[in-house]
């Protein structure tokens, strides 16, 4: 019988993962696992996870006071708890929770469609799960909990009912994606892209597509792998392993392949999917050229699973945007913003720029404003001269750059060419979108972008006060 919350017991849940109750009779049920305190409901399990800037065991006792079924804290640090209740002592509270949640994997029959990538996995998902919906009922990974918090956490969501799930993994350093599969054990696994992504704790893109790659090798023989088929790294080493691989992409020998593609500007893109010598139309709903490639990635997953290609386009055509992924805003009366601000690498900003461009096309204006990407280590200075001389390919008429970077960015946009009068370096948020609101002009299109720690969604958030999203 596979177990549901409620049905199983803090000493069980401690069994599991070599934990032991060293408070309480470990008797009560458990309804759930959380390793957030302010979010904790009644009967669930409090994991006390710790990190650099963060320690869970100095919540344990709010979690008790809250009424956790328990509390699991690392070997020595539960006599520091005051507040009455269960403790589970164990080695690592972060091993207990991926030990719990494969646990829980392993007794829950869903067909489990993992997906990592530089860029592109968490529209994928979102795409794919809508895909999978045609088949049955399906659980994905809320947001981007896709590290080793957050794909235990998803896991341990699934539910008797659930037939299939999607799960984000990524990743920043070696090791972290060959944790995540063991942990979840995919039937289907699908790698977007390789490119300069956490490059920091990496060692280059050779190490990116090392540690994407581990994913493929921790798959089951009984396991399909789903690759870029336009990647020529993933490409080389499916070769190099002799992996049996289903591709995706533009390129002819793709099994599944964007032809026709036509750009429909803030209305979105339309294409046909060839595959095994028919083709289906596709309209989604999501602006950009490069949202292509995460349908048919999105479609390929679906489809290997059983589900019909007609019945695949059709869910791909409810996809709604992301909000800061490509997310466009129509400002009444004036600009078209693009919030793009979620996250950025050189891989992601090269196809985003593309797609901002391709979407201001010949008679619009191309106006950026770029935040500095992080976590690129070696590469970080060339990467952001990288980044300005793509905005001057770009074809854009203005450039703000900000933070630590910006001058580097600025450096590289005067490299490819773009007039020195038509960039500028910000010191603030509120500076690059009072800037941008002076300059914009009616029909003008406003692509911003940047790493989570350059909060270029603040830039957003001035611009589309007045903004209609579409």
């Amino acid at each position: 019988m596979n177990p549901t919350w409620g049905s199983v017991t803090v000493a069980e849940i401690a069994e599991v993962c070599g934990g032991s109750v060293v408070r309480g009779d470990g008797l009560g049920p458990v309804s759930g696992v959380s390793t957030d305190s302010r979010s904790l409901r009644p009967g669930e399990l409090f994991f006390a996870l710790a990190g650099p800037t963060f320690d869970g065991h100095l919540f344990a006792g709010k979690a008790l006071m809250a009424e956790a079924s328990g509390v699991v804290v690392r070997r020595g640090r539960a006599s520091s708890i005051n507040q009455e209740g269960t403790v589970v002592a164990v080695d690592d509270p972060l091993a207990a929770l991926g030990s719990i949640a494969r646990w829980w994997r392993a007794r829950h029959p869903v067909t489990v469609a993992a997906i990592t990538g530089s860029a592109g996995k968490t529209t994928t998902k979102e795409m794919a799960a809508l895909v999978f919906e045609t088949l049955g009922p399906t659980l994905k990974t809320e947001g981007n909990f896709n590290n080793l918090i957050g794909v235990p956490l998803t896991l341990l969501r699934i539910q008797p009912n659930h037939a299939f799930a999607v799960v984000e993994m990524g990743m920043n350093r070696p090791g972290e994606i060959a944790a995540l599969t063991e942990m979840a054990v995919p039937n289907l696994g699908l790698i977007t892209n390789v490119g300069m992504a956490h490059l920091e704790g990496l060692g280059g893109v050779t190490g990116v597509a090392r540690a994407k790659w581990e994913l493929a090798e921790g798959l089951n023989s009984g396991s399909t792998l789903i690759i870029n088929g336009d990647d020529s790294e993933l490409m080389r080493r499916a070769a190099e392993s002799r992996k049996e691989v289903i591709t995706f992409g533009v390129g002819e020998s793709n099994r599944f392949r964007a032809i026709e593609i036509e750009n429909l500007g803030v209305e979105g893109v339309r294409f046909l999917m060839a595959y095994c010598g028919e083709t289906h139309a596709v309209k989604l709903q999501a602006a950009g050229i490069h949202q292509v490639m995460n349908a048919l990635a999105a479609a390929a997953l679906g489809v290997t699973a059983g589900a019909s290609p007609e019945k695949a386009a059709g869910a791909l055509e409810r996809f709604s945007p992301l909000e800061g992924r490509f997310f466009v805003h129509r400002v009444s009366g004036s600009f078209t913003l693009v919030d793009d601000s979620y996250n950025a690498n050189p891989s992601s900003l090269k196809a985003a720029l593309r797609s901002a461009a391709a979407l201001a096309g010949k008679n619009s204006r191309l106006l950026v404003g770029l935040g500095t990407m992080a976590e690129l280590g070696d590469a970080t200075a060339e990467a952001h001269r990288d980044a300005g001389r793509l905005v001057a390919a770009s074809g854009a008429a203005r450039f703000w750059a900000m933070g630590l970077h910006a001058s580097g960015m600025v450096e590289g946009a005067e490299q490819g060419g773009m007039p020195a009068e038509d960039m500028e370096i910000s010191d603030s948020h509120e500076a690059v979108a009072l800037r941008i609101r002076e300059t914009a002009q009616p029909g003008d299109v406003v692509f911003i972008k940047g790493s989570r720690s350059a909060e270029m969604e603040r830039v957003v958030a001035v611009l589309k006060e007045t903004a209609v999203s579409g």
